[in-house]
């Protein structure tokens, strides 16, 4: 029998040999020990970040997060514009949209937003550095770390294995939702007197409920018709968003309608 260390070796050796080879040359795509390396970095942050800051002042970033959360905006505008235009000049469909593997220039324009998109996962984990920095331990809550730690793994496999196809329309609707968010947020920063404009902070999570709803819906959808896409993809991707819209319900309810009750108490 295989030991537990050759089973690993062996899926290892799969996963090398089996992902999508125009995305393998591409910055920490062809092998997973990368991104294992890099979520096993952030669990030690969150552990032992709380730790060194609990005798220091927090630390102003007022200036970086400014940069910071307008340059994702930048970020997030540039990647909804190219899911919507790629798929669009390549007449995707909404509903069943197998991955386009070729190397032409749609496949590869498409296939290349997929992968800054899994990046901007990536560069999000600093949110999670951010917090501790500023001594903002509230913040570190169980749905801020499975939903930061978890969707660079998503989308590292989405790029490895699927790099387009109907995986377009997550791209689509997260972009989009995170250039409202991080306005938000580049808002927020710019000090309190702006507190008065971001009265519309609940009506984002919101729009992240929706989001999560209706791609519930789309995948859903795909694994009871016929779509030249992975089932194992959307199985993942169906069971992921219904992880996410009970979290964010339960944000939702625990933020805004226990503590307006609270209030009337």
């Amino acid at each position: 029998m295989e030991s537990a260390w050759q089973r690993v070796e062996s899926m290892h050796r799969w996963i090398l040999e089996n992902g999508d080879k125009r995305t393998d040359p591409w910055l920490l795509i062809y092998s997973p020990v990368p991104i294992i390396c890099m979520f096993l970095c952030y669990l030690g942050i969150i552990w032992i970040g709380p730790k060194l800051m609990k005798h220091t002042e927090p630390v102003n970033l007022k200036a970086v997060l400014i940069v910071y959360n307008f340059a994702m905006v930048g970020l997030s505008i540039y990647m909804f514009h190219e899911f919507l235009v790629t798929s669009w000049l390549a007449d995707y469909s909404y509903l069943c949209q197998p991955v386009d593997y070729s190397p032409s220039p749609l496949g590869m324009r498409m296939a290349s937003v997929c992968w800054w998109f899994f990046f901007s996962k990536v560069i999000e984990l600093s949110d999670t550095v951010f917090f501790i920095l500023r001594k903002k331990n509230s913040q570190l809550t169980f749905l801020h770390v499975y939903h930061h730690g978890t969707m660079i793994f998503n989308w590292w496999a989405g790029v490895k294995f699927v790099a387009g196809g109907q995986s377009f329309f997550i791209g689509l609707l997260n972009t989009f939702v995170h250039i409202v968010m991080y306005s938000y947020y580049g808002l927020a920063a710019l000090g309190p007197h702006m507190q008065k404009y971001l009265w519309w902070k609940r009506y984002l999570t919101s729009l992240q409920l929706v989001q999560f709803v209706l791609l519930t819906i789309h995948t859903g959808y795909n694994l009871f018709t016929e779509c030249d896409f992975p089932d194992s993809m959307n199985a993942v991707v169906f069971a992921y968003c219904v992880s996410l819209i009970i979290l964010f319900s339960n944000f939702y309810y625990q933020s805004y309608i226990t503590r307006k009750r609270l209030k009337i108490w």
